[in-house]
């Protein structure tokens, strides 16, 4: 279940698209109240005197009650005397703890900011979605509200700033007639903004209406001069010098940015002048629309995943199967993570790739049958159900048969997510990424000859082969510079960060994957994202710092370095803090016995550790096997250093973790050590090294 939150306008809170009901006007006022805090921690006292000027006795108990109310329905199936995972109570007060992708103002600022930091093509649409988010003025209902005031006022100037910003990326682009029209509503609302007139005025003298943009000039002076008792700024008076001189410098920008973007504009005006509104062609030219969109950017691939299931259920309205396999296969967007972005997603899409299969006559294509397979390999990833790795078999010996570069791509882009059934398989995605490389580079496939080398990446990554992931990493920002792919670049971030872990370079590497972490913000992946800092973090102070304080057995002392053997860069992280509000995602129930661990309570540990879940079939597998056995190590839990040797054996050469090309938990082996010690002295713990 995923909350997300709404203050661009009124108040909301919303589960998968489906409004909750908030209560009262002091229920939202509370709820509005902690996201101002932005996850910071609101005392009691403090809500009581933002909610009340004069407040009633039992206040603070009416303040309780409307806490309790919020996560009955932000968290309806929490189970009783469970600790709240959302609106938690930390110390004297609340904090709500969203992840970061769940505000819309939060959304707002990171993709604004993102904007300014990217070239005009891609800043273009990431303004677009920003200022969609808006749906009245910020905590609306809060306007009266001295809490709310000052975040009003920012979220508001941000705005106005953003409408400005995308008015300049518009004009950058060539595009200045649609510049004008949002420039004319935006100046209506707030006349006093000078860099408004002065865009509004060039992007009319850039569409040859020299008259109007003086007009414009005329309006802002007057304007100026009854509301604010100013006159023009520099910036104006210069401009409108230029226009009567017709200065050369005002003209469109020229180069091939420019020209581009005049003709998608053109192009795509045409087409929809041409090609009937319910055309398959016209169906079909979308869904290759939203496949080179998702490889554009976080924007882009959100807004992708979005659209994809829209654009299968038109396909499958036709009541045309090959028609339906055409429009699911023709999304062949290469895919690195083996966790599923939109679960949900995944699996709608699996049903309609089953369907058209069944529904295709015998003797279909058996491209578009191999399309149908691949996709269904890619979207089962992480599953344990024999169909993702049939369909992957069967993908592939479809392609090879028909000798389609392509399809062979798309097809062992299947077959490496699939190549997770069970511990040590580096070697066996190595030969993958090996050939995906090599096919890609021979055919200009570009966006999986980028795939291989992450694979590779990865997969000498777990073979502790450095130098040759360094290779492939330099690859990957060479090729994602040159074809303007930004979502490669968060990769081989993480994986620098993972090179300072694996050298002992602790302190550096924690920095690192902060830096790689603030980079995931906007990029669409959350099924990357999720938990991935924490974790990370954890894993990293597994390794080399201490993983509990004053722990029973005394095992570790003061200048001991705990799991994993000392720090040779002498930058000891000192213990695991383990903030269960955190988001941890999907690695959370491997966080909880070690915070359990880290606050004495052993015995609760030990139940933590016998209640997980099998690992998860992903990159993260052996990193997950080599944690249970560190906590199983320190409680002496026999039974799960049985399991967890038979699981980790294979991987016995790897190093545990680096498969992900994140994180590492050094040496599988070393953990095997440890776990071979333990269970040949079962009568007490055997401290890890």
């Amino acid at each position: 279940m995923r909350v997300a939150f709404g203050v661009l306008g009124p108040t909301v809170a919303e589960c998968d698209g489906r409004a909750l009901a908030l209560k009262g006007p002091r229920h939202r006022a509370v709820l509005a109240r902690l996201v101002v805090a932005r996850r910071r921690v609101v005392p009691v006292t403090h809500l009581v005197g933002d909610l009340w000027t004069d407040p009633p006795p039992g206040a603070v108990g009416a303040v309780q009650t409307f806490v309790a109310a919020l996560r009955r329905v932000l968290e309806p199936d929490r189970p009783s005397r469970a600790p709240a995972r959302l609106l938690v109570t930390d110390g004297p007060g609340y904090a709500l703890r969203p992840e970061p992708d769940a505000v819309d103002a939060w959304c707002f600022e990171t993709a604004v900011g993102a904007a300014a930091r990217l070239p005009a093509t891609q800043a273009l649409p990431r303004l677009e979605e920003a200022l969609a988010l808006w749906r009245g003025p910020a905590y609306a209902e809060f306007e009266e509200e001295a809490w709310a005031r000052g975040e009003r006022s920012r979220l508001a100037e941000l705005r106005l700033q953003a409408v400005e910003q995308r008015a300049r990326t518009q004009l950058a682009l060539g595009l200045a007639a649609e510049a004008v029209p949002d420039l004319d509503v935006h100046l209506a609302a707030h006349p006093w903004r000078e860099d408004a007139w002065r865009l509004l005025a060039l992007a009319l003298y850039r569409q040859d209406r020299q008259g109007d943009a003086l007009s414009v000039l005329r309006r802002a002076r007057a304007v100026l001069a009854d509301q604010l008792g100013v006159d023009p700024g520099p910036r104006l008076r210069r401009l409108e010098a230029d226009i009567l001189a017709q200065d050369p410098g005002l003209d469109p920008p020229g180069g091939p940015t420019a020209t581009a973007a005049r003709l998608w504009t053109r192009t795509a005006a045409a087409y929809d002048r041409t090609v009937a509104a319910g055309a398959r062609a016209r169906l079909e030219t979308t869904v290759s629309l939203i496949r080179n969109l998702a490889v554009t950017g976080g924007g882009g691939l959100a807004a992708a995943r979005q659209h994809r299931m829209e654009a299968i259920a038109a396909a499958e309205e036709f009541g045309d199967p090959d028609l339906t396999a055409r429009v699911i296969g023709a999304y062949d967007v290469p895919a690195i993570w083996t966790r599923s972005d939109d679960p949900e997603l995944a699996r709608r899409i699996v049903e309609a790739a089953e369907r058209a299969l069944t529904a295709s006559p015998g003797d279909a294509h058996e491209a578009s049958r191999c399309r149908l397979l691949a996709t269904i390999a890619l979207e089962t990833r992480g599953s344990r159900a024999p169909r993702g790795p049939q369909a992957a078999r069967e993908a592939e010996e479809i392609a090879r048969r028909l000798d389609d570069p392509a399809l062979l791509a798309f097809a062992l882009n299947g077959a490496f997510m699939q190549s997770f059934t069970r511990a040590g398989l580096a070697p066996r995605r190595d030969e993958i990424g090996a050939e995906l490389v090599e096919l890609a580079a021979r055919h200009d496939l570009v966006t999986y000859e980028v795939l291989g080398h992450l694979i590779r990446l990865q997969a000498r990554c777990a073979l502790a082969d450095f130098a040759a992931a360094d290779r492939h990493a330099a690859a990957v920002d060479r090729l994602a510079e040159r074809h303007e792919l930004p979502l490669a670049g968060v990769f081989t971030q993480w994986y620098r960060a993972l090179r300072l872990a694996a050298s002992g370079q602790s302190a550096g590497a924690e920095t690192a994957y902060r830096d790689a972490a603030a980079r995931l913000d906007g990029a669409g992946m959350p099924g990357l994202e999720c938990g991935l800092l924490p974790f990370a973090l954890l894993c990293l102070r597994v390794r080399y710092g201490r993983t509990w304080s004053d722990t029973e057995s005394g095992d570790t002392g003061p200048g001991d370095t705990g799991p994993g053997g000392s720090d040779p860069a002498g930058s000891d992280p000192g213990p695991v803090e383990i903030d269960l509000g955190a988001d941890w995602g999907p690695y959370r129930p491997w966080a909880m016995p070690f915070a359990l661990l880290a606050s004495g309570r052993r015995a609760e540990a030990r139940a933590a550790l016998r209640a997980l879940p099998e690992p998860p079939r992903d990159l993260m597998y052996e990193a997950c096997c080599c944690l249970e056995a560190v906590v199983a190590l320190e409680v002496g839990d026999q039974d799960v250093l049985e399991r967890a040797r038979t699981r980790l054996l294979p991987a016995a050469g790897e190093l545990a973790g680096a498969g992900s090309g994140l994180i590492t938990l050094g040496p599988v082996e070393d953990h095997l050590a440890d776990i071979t010690t333990a269970l040949r002295a079962p009568t007490s713990p055997v401290p890890p090294r």
